[in-house]
């Protein structure tokens, strides 16, 4: 019953992909998917079992609402009453269990079930043999036996977030064996059995119940679910849905937008990325969950921050400091040395246009635009000297940190030429070394600072990605990983208490 309540928290919380195109235009791409999740079958069993227990121990003990009253005949006694009331299902175990999407909806199951309550019962009669009311009382306990418990869910894309509706529920329970206790039990074992059919309806209706109410909490939380993750304090990623989910007989797939989007008033990037056919795939059957990533996803992450002039630094200090003086410079740029002697310097470098991720089987790389500024201090005066334009080509590793996507990048190849200068031409040959350590040591451990933290995957508190594979094919990096859970990182987030 706990897949009723909680099957889909962990499905609609986690990261998507599709195949993209980048293009330097004008375009609308709300409404497109670049981000994609499959949910395997083992996934999805996972989530069933965690959440069946989830769901079981939320609601137990559970009060039957009604108290059943029965009158019948008996010779010679005359009219006998009977009343059980306090009926109180105390346990449930679930012996088997699946769930199966499928074309027409997700149906979930629970079959060989049992259930165990228990209940107050009493009788009363008069009869012409005797002009006094006789009655007794005691305890009984039932136990319901071979239950089967079903459902049918819908899901579908209700502007951007995840509508979950109840299409068909039920409750079965084959046969039902009362134990009494008290009194003269053993006399009136035959006067409760008739009580069997009225328990079974009652247990069955409560079930049932339990099971809209289930439903419908879940559908309020889906519908709850934030449009939006933040990142860091400028950018966010644009998580809402796109599309109905893809159900298959043995999986679930969901499409996001997945791009990043600012949060601040800032330039929003006018960048277009094609969106094609979402696909996820892991050579490893066995993981519960696909998570593929677009080059489109990283390319909206690098055009945001270029075009909310975050991408610009002055370099003043260096590993050799040296460097951030003329006399440094006075054998491989000699005019600049002596125009400036023993001068401190500055490196303003900025990108003329937002670096390019470009994803391929074997690796990913990205390529950077950048100008490089120098500038002489003097007298506490910039004086801007030269510009070179540096054309930077690096790789990158992918890891999983935690629940984040981070990485790192080394450097690869660089170019460079002069873009201007005030002090007379410039032997690039002598400059690109030094320049190649700068970068080396200056940009690259300041680039993969900040990315070996990462960007959160969205992922509901309590559930992290275990044993992850990270797979490399065109235009996408796709996380193949397990799940855990852990109830101390709950926060009380999932909505189980169904009471």
């Amino acid at each position: 019953m706990a897949s009723l309540t909680y099957l889909f928290l962990l499905i609609s919380s986690l990261f998507l992909s599709s195949q993209a195109d980048l293009h330097l235009q004008p375009s609308r791409n709300q409404d497109e998917s670049f981000t994609s999740i499959l949910v395997s079958q083992q996934g999805l069993d996972f989530v069933k079992d965690l959440l069946i227990n989830k769901a079981i121990s939320s609601f137990i003990p559970l009060q039957l609402p009604s108290t059943i009253e029965k009158s019948t005949s008996i010779p010679f006694l005359g009219i006998v009453d009977m009343v059980i009331s306090n009926v109180t299902i105390y346990k449930i175990d679930v012996l088997s269990s699946y769930v199966k999407p499928g074309n027409t909806g997700i149906a979930i199951v629970a079959s060989g079930t049992t259930c165990n309550l228990t209940m107050n019962w009493h009788y009363s009669y008069s009869s012409w043999l005797l002009p006094i009311e006789i009655s007794d009382e005691g305890k009984a306990f039932v136990q319901v036996e071979g239950m089967e418990v079903g459902l049918t869910l819908g899901l579908e894309n209700k502007e951007g977030t995840l509508k979950l509706s109840l299409m068909e529920s039920g409750c079965y329970v084959k046969e039902i064996i009362i134990k009494l206790d008290g009194g003269a039990s053993w006399l009136y074992q035959g006067m409760i059995n008739a009580f069997e059919e009225q328990i079974g309806a009652a247990v069955e209706n409560a079930i049932t119940s339990k099971l809209k109410d289930g439903i419908l909490k879940l559908d309020s939380f889906l519908q709850s679910l934030p449009k939006e993750i933040p990142v860091d304090d400028n950018a966010s990623l644009n998580v809402s849905f796109v599309e109905n989910p893809l159900l298959s007989s043995s999986s679930i797939e969901f499409d996001i937008n997945g791009l990043f989007i600012a949060r601040k008033s800032v330039p929003v990037p006018k960048y277009c990325w094609q969106s094609r056919q979402p696909s996820v795939f892991c050579s490893d059957h066995l993981k519960m969950l696909g998570i593929s990533l677009d080059e489109a996803v990283f390319n909206s992450a690098s055009a945001l921050y270029y075009d909310a002039e975050f991408m610009e630094w002055i370099v003043d200090k260096v590993p050799d400091q040296a460097l951030l003086n003329t006399a440094g410079w006075r054998f491989i740029i000699p005019q600049l040395y002596k125009k400036y002697p023993n001068d401190d310097m500055n490196l303003n470098v900025s990108l003329s246009s937002p670096p390019v991720i470009r994803i391929s089987e074997h690796n990913m790389g990205a390529t950077v635009y950048a100008d490089v500024i120098i500038d002489v201090v003097e007298a506490s005066q910039v004086i801007p000297v030269a510009c070179i334009s540096l054309v930077v080509r690096g790789s990158a590793s992918v890891k999983i940190v935690g629940n984040n996507l981070g990485g790192s990048v080394k450097l690869d190849d660089l170019t460079m030429s002069l873009k201007w200068s005030h002090i007379g031409n410039l032997r690039m040959f002598l400059i690109q070394p030094v320049m190649w350590t700068l970068v080396q040591t200056v940009v690259i451990p300041y680039a993969n600072a900040y990315l070996g933290k990462g960007f959160p995957l969205p992922i509901i508190h309590g559930f992290t990605l275990q044993n992850a594979e990270i797979v490399f094919s065109s235009s996408k990096v796709t996380v193949c990983s397990d799940v855990a859970y852990s109830e101390t990182e709950n926060h009380n987030q999932l909505p189980i208490h169904l009471e």
